[in-house]
């Protein structure tokens, strides 16, 4: 199930990263994330090398409203080219109707032999009529060998207009939302192919252009370098006036146009929701200007960027999960996120095609599917540990199995170092024939409780009972370093409790009993062994075989409590006595056995039989 989440995720961004065309819902994230990184690095650093010149309302109301005469509009140019010096002139606005002869014949001659720029708009639309006003201009030389945008229509100069030696072109098609974001570098409209008015201007001005990339439909992503601030803007009734400062435009590219309301040339761009056409312009040639010098971010490949880092990002929650808290796991995909987005910011003005949503996508897979699995799984890995130890640790060692469990599963097999304790009732089967069965019920139950509390409340595993007596370790299923002087805590408190139940007997008219108990300690496997039809958490080893067999050694001696030599040398809070060796039934070698020291005035007698017996 992990390899199936983590490959959704993985495939959810290869796919959207290569996919021919993406979801509504992603592109229109991918835009609004580029829009928002757009804003917050675009620089203010002054843009020196090109200026616009605004026919604004201010301009307006000193000069008169739109349309201006011809003869205006060819000052304005006379005047950037002449009196400021200007590199190049670019004119943001088409005039498919003529004007008054003189000053259309004025804007023919500059665009014939001055370094000016008309424009027309070309329509990408596919009109039942297709849109065709004024007289088509322009001519395909030298453009880049890029894809084309294809048009369908066109919005040209007047036939007076047509012999301009540079034409480019201002059509745009905006986003779905309605945003700006593309430009046409070069379109294809029958056999023309003509240049964005930015690519005419800088090619009029005769400066070699580095194409930038676009996409397969020809299409060109603004990358918006510079806020509005940055660029040097002078009001056309300043300039006419000569009301700028000398030097401020020489050696620039300029473009004309408007940033007045009543023009209606305003567009919405990912830096502005109002913006005047003029800007764009302005920003399309500061990119190609970059492009030319060399000063565009050195291009990273988005796409496989975007892979990699979704694979990383699976591949560790794929590994952290499992072990981790939901908290924690929860963190890890809020650190994994915030670092997409860094790195997506860097990622942005590099490269223009991949997606910064798909790695989101990815993560937020990951939010909604492998973190409730991993929780379910928790869930039921508690469960399955309360159901098999419930009723065989104390509740303490079960808190601290459920903390732990990530770090190790309790349940494997291992070999661990555990002390075990034997223990049963001496002749048992005896002593219950021919009770009835509730006595013989009464006997059984008050004896396995004397053996069965002291054992969970020193920390042992109750690994099982035997009928009248039980089995149980210390070490195992969480190891620790006192095992062996637990399994005698757990020995003495067995021994005191058995006393006190025979002293209940007695005063009852009863028989008293006598416990057995075997301890031993070393190396066991300890885990849940068995077959699928059934299992058991257990400990085997030849330690516990030892512990039974000195359980049954307890009979031939007057000790209810017979201890290994492993378990003496272990232990670091109890006194021993030594009760010499014996050689235990299947061993080769004798084994030195004790007991725990009796108290001060010991008449030898077991502590759990009282000496009148």
């Amino acid at each position: 199930m992990r390899v199936l989440i983590a490959l959704l995720a993985v495939v959810v961004t290869l796919a959207i990263e290569w996919s021919p065309s993406s979801l509504p819902m992603i592109a229109a994230s991918d835009a609004w994330f580029r829009d928002q990184t757009l804003r917050f690095l675009a620089s203010d650093q002054a843009e020196n090398r090109l200026a616009l010149v605004d026919i604004d309302e201010a301009s307006l109301q000193r000069l008169g409203p739109w349309p201006w005469p011809r003869d205006r509009l060819a000052d304005v140019l006379e005047v950037l080219l002449g009196r400021y010096g200007a590199r190049a002139v670019a004119l943001d606005m088409v005039l498919p109707e003529p004007g008054s002869a003189p000053g259309d014949d004025r804007l023919s001659s500059l665009a014939r032999h001055a370094p000016v720029v008309l424009a027309q708009a070309l329509d990408y639309v596919a009109r039942p009529v297709p849109l065709r006003v004024g007289h088509l201009a322009g001519q395909d030389s030298a453009l880049p060998e890029v894809p084309a945008a294809s048009a369908s229509g066109f919005v040209a100069n007047h036939a007076g207009l047509r012999e301009a030696r540079c034409i480019g072109n201002i059509g745009f098609v905006p986003d779905s939302d309605g945003v700006l974001r593309h430009l046409p570098l070069i379109s294809q409209f029958e056999s023309h192919r003509l240049p964005s008015l930015a690519l005419a201007l800088m090619q009029c001005a005769g400066t070699a252009v580095a194409a930038p990339t676009v996409s397969p439909a020809g299409f060109w992503r603004l990358p918006f370098a510079r806020r509005w601030s940055a660029y040097t803007v002078v009001g056309a009734a300043d300039l006419l006036a000569e009301n700028a400062p000398d030097g401020l435009l020489s050696g620039r590219y300029v473009v004309v146009g408007s940033s007045a309301l009543g023009l209606s040339d305003r567009v919405a761009t990912p830096l502005s929701a109002s913006t005047a056409g003029m800007l764009v312009h302005g920003a399309a040639l500061t990119s190609l200007l970059d492009q030319q010098t060399g000063q565009t971010p050195t291009p990273w490949p988005g796409r496989f960027i975007a892979a990699l880092f979704a694979i990383l990002s699976v591949g560790l929650a794929l590994a952290a999960f499992p072990r981790w808290s939901a908290g924690r796991s929860l963190a890890l995909l809020t650190l994994l996120t915030l670092s997409w987005l860094g790195l997506a910011m860097l990622l942005i003005p590099r490269d223009s095609a991949f997606s910064p949503s798909a790695p989101l996508l990815s993560l937020l897979i990951l939010l909604s599917i492998a973190i409730p699995f991993e929780w379910g799984r928790s869930q039921w890995e508690s469960h399955r540990l309360l159901d098999m130890f419930r009723h065989y640790v104390a509740q303490p060692v079960l808190d601290e199995l459920l903390r732990n469990r990530d770090k190790v599963d309790p349940l494997a097999p291992r070999h661990l170092e555990v002390t075990t304790l034997i223990s049963d009732m001496e002749g048992y089967a005896s002593l219950v024939e021919g009770m009835p069965l509730q006595e013989a019920v009464d006997l059984t139950r008050g004896f396995l409780d004397c053996l069965t509390v002291p054992v969970l409340a020193h920390g042992g595993t109750l690994d099982k009972y035997t009928g009248d007596g039980l089995m149980a370790f210390w070490g195992a299923p969480l190891p620790v370093s006192d095992h062996a002087d637990q399994a005698l805590d757990a020995a003495q408190e067995i021994r005191d409790r058995v006393a006190a139940f025979n002293r209940k007997r007695i005063a009852a008219g009863q028989k008293p009993v006598r416990v057995r108990i075997g301890i031993e300690s070393g190396l066991a496997v300890a885990g849940d062994l068995g077959t699928p039809f059934r299992s058991a958490y257990t400990a085997v080893g030849d330690s516990v075989n030892v512990a039974s067999r000195l359980q049954e050694l307890a009979r031939d001696l007057p000790h209810d409590i017979v201890i290994g030599a492993t378990t003496a040398r272990l232990a670091r809070r109890h006194a021993m006595r030594a009760l010499g060796g014996t050689l235990l039934r299947g061993r080769q070698q004798p084994l030195d056995i004790f007991t725990l020291a009796s108290p001060a005035g010991d008449n030898g007698h077991s502590p759990s039989t009282p000496a009148s017996i």
